[in-house]
């Protein structure tokens, strides 16, 4: 009787090469989050601001941006400032360009004499151009208080 040789088929080499494609597809879905949440982030002062039908969009090319919050605090471009920094970088704006424009934001619930002071400061540092933000009736919420 004649025996073949058993030959034994090679088996499946190891895979010396990594795939890309999917690493390339988690990146590109990251990068995609990334880009719609980064403009959601850049505002992180919260302000209920008051509804206005008059309210118009102006794209003013110099422009600084205060706000104020119902407990008094102070920013400027999104910076939480003490009165004495905040003092000084107005005045700072103002020696820079006297014709900047501010733009005023201040929740619905700050107490107007709030207001009334943050204008006297921003006038105290030589900028008259102020502007008030609000928001436009329609995205308007109600205010939980009721009607004033």
């Amino acid at each position: 009787m004649a025996f073949g040789r058993l030959e034994r088929s090679a088996g499946s080499q190891p895979m010396s090469d990594i795939n890309m494609t999917p690493l390339i597809d988690v990146m590109l879905v990251l990068l995609v989050i990334f880009m719609v949440t980064a403009p959601l982030m850049a505002s992180s002062l919260k302000l209920d601001l008051p509804a206005s039908d008059a309210a118009q969009p102006n794209e003013s090319p110099k422009f600084i941006a205060v706000a104020i919050t119902p407990e008094g605090d102070l920013y400027l471009d999104e910076e939480k400032l003490d009165a004495a920094a905040f003092d000084a970088r107005l005045a700072q704006a103002a020696s820079r360009s006297p014709d900047t424009e501010v733009q005023l934001r201040a929740d619905r619930r700050t107490p107007y004499g709030d207001v009334a002071a943050l204008i006297g400061r921003v006038q105290k540092a030589g900028l008259n151009r102020i502007a008030f933000v609000t928001e436009p009736v329609q995205a308007a919420l109600p205010d939980p208080a009721g009607p004033r």
